[in-house]
């Protein structure tokens, strides 16, 4: 799909699926070349209103003209910004950007933003939109598959701090998610593969049997473009989509299960910014080796769940290319003393107790707050000195 697309050449019945919030209730909506319906829906949702895009230089080269026409099509309104690809634009600098941009193009509370582009710009469009007038509404249309199957749902906005990921932000939720499946199309394959691992996470922590069909049908969701290849992913984002939809219906501000959904993102969140939130790891790179490690730590340390299941997970995950030990993040290693700093600052310690999501078994995560340091620092001692 390409820039030149128009508006009323779209494939009928997309997948629909609810984010139940009472009176803040969403639609998901997932399918392929929907993005000519952005305008529409827009319009249908909040009649009147005009539209601010955030989106980066990227996503902008490929899709921002089709976006813009859409809401020309539909007489909405619209200004827009363009930043830089990539983390670092999840910084206080260009979140000031973007909020006073949006002001000087006099965008009223009536108005609303709109988050064109992959996880980053997602958290910090929906930051901005949080905080601008106090709050405005926004749009998530995710161009990337971590962005539809994860950080588009759910209403988690924020910036990184030079402490950590995600430090300063905001719960506000979007009121509508746009996931058209042929914006992954142009997705380079390292970042494709990287949005892959937080599929996995879906199966992983709640649902063996979807995991078990990942294990078979990776290879139609990385080839994409044919039938079987569309149908595989556009199902796959579905099934994590409803997995995320229900749990934030039932835990909106991660005080109970919502923190599930962190598998294996205590230990990649350490990974990431140990590597000065670079291109050296992607987050979905982390989050494969994160949740490698949490499988191997329930496994090792706590004897939680057979060594056979951490070493199936391992395989599925290497399988489709992606990391899984500390030793393949490129260039210098962080050391534990730097790791362990790191995974103090995660948002889920509770009181100086450090809470990982362990693992029963595939398909069967929990919280268990109160780790212990020293179980923690010895076994990234063990990986770090395996060879």
């Amino acid at each position: 799909m390409t820039a030149n697309v128009r508006p009323e050449t779209v494939r009928a019945k997309p997948t629909v699926v609810e984010v139940s919030l009472g009176a803040r209730s969403y639609d998901i909506v997932i399918g392929r070349d929907i993005l000519a319906t952005l305008g529409s829906r827009i319009a249908a949702l909040r009649p009147g209103a005009g539209a601010y895009i955030v989106t980066d230089e990227n996503v902008a080269r490929h899709y921002i003209g089709a976006a813009k026409a859409s809401l020309d099509h539909a007489g909405v309104t619209m200004n827009s910004i363009v930043v830089a690809p990539g983390e670092a634009s999840k910084s206080y600098r260009v979140f000031e950007q973007v909020c006073e941009a949006i002001i000087a193009a006099r965008i009223e509370r009536g108005d609303l933003v709109i988050a064109l582009g992959g996880g980053v710009i997602g958290d910090l469009a929906g930051f901005a939109a949080a905080a601008v007038r106090r709050g405005l509404d926004y749009v998530q249309v995710p161009t990337t598959l971590l962005a539809q199957v994860d950080s588009s749902v759910g209403g988690k906005t924020a910036i990184d701090s030079a402490h950590g990921k995600n430090l300063i932000g905001a719960f506000h939720q979007p009121i509508l998610v746009l996931a058209d499946t042929a914006l992954l199309d142009t997705l380079p394959v390292r970042e494709f593969r990287a949005g892959y691992a937080e599929l996995v996470k879906y199966g992983l922590l709640g649902d063996a049997v979807f995991f078990a069909w990942l294990e078979a049908n990776w290879r139609d969701i990385f080839a994409g473009g044919n039938s079987s290849g569309s149908f595989a992913r556009e199902h796959a984002v579905a099934v994590a989509c409803r997995a995320k939809a229900a749990i934030v219906a039932r835990d909106e501000r991660e005080t109970g299960d919502r923190a599930l959904l962190n598998l294996g993102h205590t230990f990649g969140h350490a990974l990431e910014a140990a590597c000065g939130f670079s291109d050296r790891l992607l987050h979905g790179e982390a989050i494969a080796i994160g949740m490698a490690l949490a499988f191997e730590f329930s496994a090792r340390r706590q004897g939680l769940v057979s060594k056979a299941d951490a070493a199936r997970v391992v395989r599925h995950l290497a399988d489709t290319g992606l990391p899984t030990s500390i030793k393949d993040i490129p260039g210098p290693q962080p050391s534990v003393d730097q790791l362990m700093e790191l995974i103090a600052q995660d948002k889920k310690v509770r009181r100086g107790m450090l809470t990982f999501i362990l693992v029963r078994g595939i398909g069967a995560a929990f919280v268990e707050a109160g780790v212990e340091e020293r179980e923690v620092r010895a076994f990234l001692n063990e990986k770090l000195a395996e060879r």
